[in-house]
């Protein structure tokens, strides 16, 4: 297991386990509502300037990965986080959802396959979040 990047506390409600902001495991919370696949958070605040970390994550189908950024972009709207910019909604092959500081990465399997966006920022921090951390952020479902 990778080190745990360490917290902050200007990032937003930063966890101390994980070094994620609150609204990272928001969005990994609505991405597997959505039944994202192969979840994957990249830290990059170590080899990149732009950003600080890459939320990556794939559906199966054309309508899957329009769920999945739909989902995310809805609920981090919801709790007062609007994205700065959404690209490539219409295609679906890659849609890119720009947060300033995290930029969420929803691919169909064979886009992600062909970018492999792991390899090309294999510098980056593998951040490991547990399941319950994901879980821990409450239910998306109305109540």
């Amino acid at each position: 297991m990778l080190p745990d990047a360490p917290a902050t506390s200007d990032a937003g409600g930063a966890t101390g386990d994980t070094g994620l902001d609150d609204r990272i495991l928001l969005a990994l919370h609505a991405a597997t509502e959505k039944k994202a696949l192969d979840l994957v958070v990249l830290d990059l605040r170590p080899v990149a300037s732009f950003t600080d970390f890459f939320v990556i994550t794939s559906g199966t189908n054309r309508r899957q990965v329009q769920a999945i950024s739909d989902g995310v972009v809805e609920h981090l709207k919801k709790n007062g986080t609007r994205a700065a910019r959404v690209e490539g909604y219409q295609t679906a092959e890659w849609i890119l959802v720009d947060y300033g500081d995290f930029i969420l990465h929803v691919f169909d399997e064979k886009a992600r396959r062909f970018y492999d966006l792991e390899r090309l920022w294999r510098e980056a921090v593998r951040v490991e979040v547990p399941p319950d951390k994901i879980g821990a952020v409450g239910s998306l479902r109305e109540k």
